[in-house]
């Protein structure tokens, strides 16, 4: 059968993602779409996945998007005929150690502020509901009665009929082997069967994906992995309607099936394949046995199920999967290729995500641009350099097993690493650095001031770096701290008509003289937040943009598409470092190297200026994300020279350097908001309390119809501060329950022990059906829930160290 000759939108794969998308697009109405599978329906990784789905996801977008999936697989048999093989059958997660069934309890409070249905189980009723486990060594476990489990490759055909009947056109084997482009936006794409232009193209292509990209300069991270399981004959106590069952301290999970046991998992040093490309043809096809490498997870299971050792092993099923650099699948536009869309990268879960990962991509495909937050899985979370494949084989070893890794608070990837340096790496390293990751930048998280803190000793309650960071934070606080922050996303924004661009995308007003700088919000239509950051005015026709480390990719790509002939948006990241410093003896360290004044009369906040330290020129901004300070903007060659007198001058006035957990412990105090945490693509700025960063009396710009009404509406979903005592045990670190007489009413997007206020500081939600104010905080007794331990705290509208004073 022939394909056409073109179509509105082709997207590239059969498998059950690249199918819902089909569905989703001819739901919104889009009926010209060709969807082209290379071999059949679901035959590359679809109809080889277990078919597990879990509802609950530490973000809380993430956790919406499977329970729409649950729906959607419940409703898709009366819709297309086709069954799907779902089943909510529940299921049981179990703890064979303390620290995981503190972890369990912490997804219990999780699951609260989500309004997931959970329940704790002792190792008793954990074993009723799962009677083929052995239970004397387990401390307990968790129920979710409204997970499940699916057919894939049903699943697929369903949405493809579903597809189908909707309009959509649907041809297999078909390869594709070229994408033309024209003037940065996607033409044609060319197959085996002839050429077909689009003006939408979406790589859904799976293990492939990343090859397809290449075709049109798209980076699609991903490398495959092997991912094996067995199946085993019947097993006497397993019936149909047992639960799925996950073991992660032994890395496995089973379910049932004919009367028998899926049992599968994900070893924590995995095994990368495919590196020298996947063979053609690769269609319903597995990999040899390897029960070496299967051989930690059947240990495991051996331990946890004893009927196994007499149990028939029917299939042993090794398929490879693709997996991510972080464990999060790929969605979104591509910021390298307009048109270019990416439903990829499923990391093991594509069955559960897929059904709203698909309608999530329809929507921003339609829209033209994402309709909720999917910041999680933003293909813009990567750059082009996260696509070498050296680096991708070898930290998928580690990100396969964090499926069932303990997620201790703070954790850090191993692998890979170190990635990307700044100037001054070598110099914090000699001091003592103990180093985190970010967009590939190796960053301090703090200073060891021991041996024994020289790796971080993770922990649910207050880890070995405790006291150092409390340190640092009353540096910063009481004297001065430098915090190298030279991994900030940095861009120049130039050209005569750069004001009027920026005026259109920015809430506040960047119409201000030069050598001033503006705190903004970047809104979409909607009126949310698609990012925030500085604008620095250095000349008439020119801004320094500075934005979060994470956001380097997706705010260019969003500033970029909105701006008019004439205006460049150029990253400069790599050629400046950011040399933060904050606290009351700051002035006096910079005047002993500058002839500038640094008086506040002189110097106000938010001034930017070019000073002279040394030998040195360099930007200094009067605003710091730690509180009261100034930023230095160097030039990377300038930056040693400028590190070394800044500490050389601060040495008898107390300087010291800090890291980030102390930045987050000062910013928390502060109030001050973070992207992907606060600040997200579902929430606007009087929500979030910065509606004074709004000013709607400027003239127009994106975002402000839906803003005036915004701050017309009542407000019954607010960011609120809390302040609670001084930890005993347990920490809070964030994705906590936040309970209004007892009862959850939000969670906690960030926090951290501020050590200015001797006691837990943290920034969530709380929504009510009535407005929510000062009045309304103050007239209920507040708690949050520290993994199954209620705290009490206070909440406000102001910022903890400002409720303070």
């Amino acid at each position: 059968m022939s394909i056409p000759t073109q179509s509105r939108v082709v997207i590239i794969g059969g498998g059950i993602i690249g199918c819902s998308v089909a569905y989703h697009l001819t739901k919104l109405g889009w009926r010209d779409v060709l969807l082209l599978e290379q071999g059949r329906l679901s035959s590359g990784t679809t109809w080889h996945a277990a078919g597990l789905v879990g509802q609950l996801r530490s973000q809380s977008s993430m956790t919406r998007l499977i329970r729409y999936s649950t729906e959607l697989y419940a409703s898709l048999e009366n819709e297309t005929g086709l069954a799907t093989g779902w089943k909510r059958c529940g299921s049981v997660s179990v703890a064979r150690t303390e620290e995981r069934m503190t972890q369990l309890r912490r997804t219990i409070s999780a699951a609260r502020a989500q309004g997931v249905e959970i329940e704790e189980l002792s190792p008793q009723e954990a074993g009723d509901k799962w009677p083929v486990m052995r239970t004397d060594d387990l401390v307990g476990g968790v129920w979710l009665p409204g997970d499940g489990k699916a057919n894939p490759s049903d699943i697929t055909q369903a949405l493809a009929r579903g597809a189908r009947s909707g309009g959509a056109t649907v041809r297999e084997g078909v390869r594709v082997t070229g994408i033309e482009t024209e003037k940065g936006r996607v033409k044609a794409v060319q197959t085996d069967q002839g050429r077909v232009e689009c003006e939408v193209l979406v790589i859904c292509a799976g293990q492939w994906s990343r090859t397809i990209g290449q075709m049109c300069g798209v980076s699609v991270p991903l490398h495959s992995a092997e991912h094996m399981y067995i199946v085993t004959g019947k097993i006497a106590g397993v019936t149909p309607d047992l639960p799925v069952m996950r073991d992660p301290d032994g890395y496995i999970y089973f379910k049932e099936e004919v009367g028998g046991l899926v049992m599968g998992g994900f070893e924590p040093d995995a095994k990368p394949w495919g590196m020298d490309g996947i063979p053609h043809p690769f269609e319903f096809q597995l990999l040899p046995d390897d029960w070496d490498q299967f051989g930690i997870l059947m240990e495991n299971a051996l331990q946890r199920v004893p009927a196994l050792e007499t149990a028939e092993i029917k299939t042993f099923l090794n398929g490879p999967e693709s997996f991510t650099p972080d464990n999060n699948f790929l969605l979104g536009e591509a910021p390298e290729v307009a048109g270019v869309y990416v439903g990829a990268g499923f990391n093991s879960m594509g069955i559960a995500s897929a059904g709203g990962a698909g309608r999530a991509l329809a929507e921003w495909i339609v829209e033209g641009e994402a309709t909720s937050d999917l910041w999680p899985v933003d293909i813009r979370r990567f750059a082009d350099f996260n696509n070498n494949p050296a680096w991708l084989k070898d930290r998928i070893k580690e990100t396969l097993g964090l499926h069932y890794a303990m997620p201790w608070p703070n954790r850090e990837l191993d692998t890979a690493r170190p990635f990307r340096r700044s100037p001054l790496y070598d110099r914090l390293a000699a001091k003592g650095a103990v180093f985190g990751s970010k967009m590939g930048w190796e960053r301090a998280n703090y200073f060891a001031r021991t041996e024994a803190e020289r790796s971080i000793g993770y922990s649910f309650g207050q880890q070995n770096w405790f006291e150092t960071v409390a340190a640092e934070h009353r540096a910063c606080r009481e004297a001065a701290g430098l915090v190298d922050m030279s991994s900030f996303a940095k861009f120049l924004l130039q050209g005569p008509q750069a004001e009027t661009a920026l005026q259109r995308l920015a809430a506040n007003d960047v119409a201000v003289p030069v050598g001033t700088s503006v705190y903004t919000a970047l809104l979409n239509a909607r009126g949310t937040f698609e990012s925030d950051l500085t604008a620095a005015r250095i000349a008439p026709d020119s801004y320094l943009l500075l934005t979060g480390t994470a956001q380097a990719t997706r705010d260019a790509h969003w500033i970029r598409r909105q701006l008019p002939e004439g205006v460049t948006l150029t990253d400069v990241t790599s050629s400046y470092a950011v040399l933060s410093l904050a606290g009351p003896k700051v002035p006096e360290i910079l005047s002993r190297l500058s002839p500038t004044s640094f008086d506040l009369a002189d110097f106000p906040a938010n001034a930017i200026r070019k000073i002279t330290i040394g030998y040195a020129t360099t930007w200094a901004c009067r605003r710091s994300y730690l509180g009261d300070g100034f930023e230095l903007y160097a030039p990377v060659e300038f930056t040693a020279a400028i590190y070394d007198a800044l500490h050389e001058a601060g040495a008898d006035l107390g300087l010291v350097d800090a890291g980030y957990y102390a930045v987050d412990s000062l910013r928390i105090e502060k109030g001050f908001r973070a992207w992907g945490r606060e600040l997200t693509p579902d929430v606007n700025p009087y929500e979030t309390g910065l509606g004074f960063a709004v000013k709607l009396g400027k003239g127009d710009f994106l975002g402000r119809e839906a803003l005036v009404a915004a701050k017309a509406a009542s407000r019954t979903k607010r960011l609120i501060a809390l302040v609670g005592p001084r930890p005993n045990g347990q920490m809070a670190w964030g994705g906590e329950a936040i309970l209004a007489d007892g009862k959850p009413v939000g969670e906690i997007t960030s926090a951290a022990f501020g050590a200015s206020l001797d006691g837990i500081v943290a920034l969530g939600w709380a929504s009510s059906d009535q407005p929510i104010d000062q009045a309304w905080l103050d007239a209920r007794s507040w708690a949050i829930d520290l993994a199954g331990t209620t705290v009490p705290v206070s909440a406000s509208l102001a910022a903890p160290l400002d409720r303070k004073r």
